[in-house]
């Protein structure tokens, strides 16, 4: 038995609406959160585990560092979206493999809060810290300091002769 059009045009959009259930405000930034994640993830995959430990000089944080920064950053963020205190990222090793879990973790959990995220919720104002504020500005703020902190990295990967994963992905199109 074949579907019927009607039915073909309902699944086809039923991802469409269930995007629009959402409410523009979220719609217009989670996107930016799923690509800015995309790429910090896929540049700390590109950096081979020797270079961890490189700094474009002395005085920069290693490659690694900015890891566990952004690890560390992602928590806190989320923590004061969800309006709770941030997990602890893990302190010990800092080994690729080690911060490349700890990063994942941390998408993870940012994830479970932007999920649970509407407009509505999004819009509330929040304690952070010592300041009243939204989940919707520490959401700019996350997704504004990802983009940043992905610009720093594409340094580090280009001084190794590494194409970035924007441009990888741009190359292939």
């Amino acid at each position: 038995m074949k579907p019927s059009l009607p039915v073909l045009t309902l699944l086809a959009l039923f991802p469409l609406a269930s995007a629009r259930a959402q409410g523009p405000v979220m719609q217009a930034v989670l996107p930016q959160y799923e690509s800015a994640k995309l790429n910090f993830t896929e540049a700390a995959q590109f950096m081979p585990e020797p270079d961890y430990a490189f700094k474009l000089t002395p005085p920069q944080r290693a490659f690694g560092e900015w890891i566990d920064h952004t690890m560390g950053m992602n928590l806190r963020l989320c923590g004061g979206m969800k309006g709770e205190p941030a997990p602890e990222p893990n302190p010990g090793d800092k080994s690729k493999t080690a911060l490349l879990k700890g990063l994942k973790e941390s998408f993870d959990y940012c994830d479970a809060v932007w999920r649970t995220m509407n407009d509505e919720l999004a819009t509330r104002e929040i304690q952070a810290g010592q300041r009243k504020t939204t989940p919707l500005a520490l959401m700019v703020t996350q997704v504004t300091q990802l983009n940043e902190h992905y610009g720093n990295l594409v340094g580090y990967l280009r001084t190794k002769g590494i194409v970035p994963p924007t441009t990888a992905r741009a190359k292939k199109k």
